[in-house]
């Protein structure tokens, strides 16, 4: 039986901390269940809120090219900025055949482990749950904006443009005319010129 290949993943948000204590109790852990296992660290300075973390994409790269076994942290809030960020890296893990150990945490979502994989299926959950919540709060608001008559949504790229084309249709140019001088498609000009005409 070939070696497992571990990726430890450590996290501290400042410049002035330290991985020391994290990676201590994670490289004993690791000593103690695969003595013989090649380790890779991954390691980044960040917020948990920050998006961009380079140690955390790159040891995610690796785990979608089947080169990782399991991912060691010391605590799951080491790994993802948010409930609903670490759901998605645990389903990213189970996807590639990629187990979770949370050394601090007793979580282990290996095939050996049943119970831990019941606690990340909870996690699963409550995330989704979160997911339904943000999207509730997120429709409520709209719904109520739109009562109060406000104008959801970007506003057209073609809508800076009206002033132009109206300035060129007056001094007598036609819409395919207009259309050449601004370098937009006719039809977007032909709509822009019967929008004025009806609120003309």
């Amino acid at each position: 039986m070939s070696p497992k290949r571990i990726a430890v993943y450590g996290r501290v948000s400042t410049n002035g901390q330290s991985h020391v204590s994290q990676l201590r109790e994670v490289r004993a852990y690791i000593r103690r269940r695969w003595p013989k296992a090649e380790v890779k660290e991954y390691l980044d300075k960040s917020s948990g809120a920050r998006f961009g973390r380079e140690g955390l994409d790159s040891l995610t790269r690796e785990v979608r090219r089947g080169r990782v076994d399991v991912v060691v942290v010391y605590k799951l809030d080491r790994l993802g900025r948010s409930l609903q960020h670490l759901a998605q890296l645990i389903g990213e893990f189970e996807a590639h055949g990629t187990a979770l150990v949370a050394s601090s945490q007793g979580i282990d979502t290996s095939e050996s482990n049943p119970a831990g994989r019941l606690q990340m299926h909870v996690l699963a959950a409550a995330a989704e749950f979160e997911r339904s919540v943000i999207r509730e709060r997120i429709n409520a608001g709209l719904a109520a904006a739109r009562e109060r008559g406000a104008k959801l949504g970007r506003p057209r790229t073609l809508d800076q443009h009206v002033a132009a084309v109206n300035k060129l249709s007056r001094k007598g140019l036609s819409g395919r005319k207009i259309a050449a001088k601004l370098n937009i498609p006719a039809g977007s000009i032909f709509a822009l010129l019967k929008k004025a005409r009806a609120n003309a």
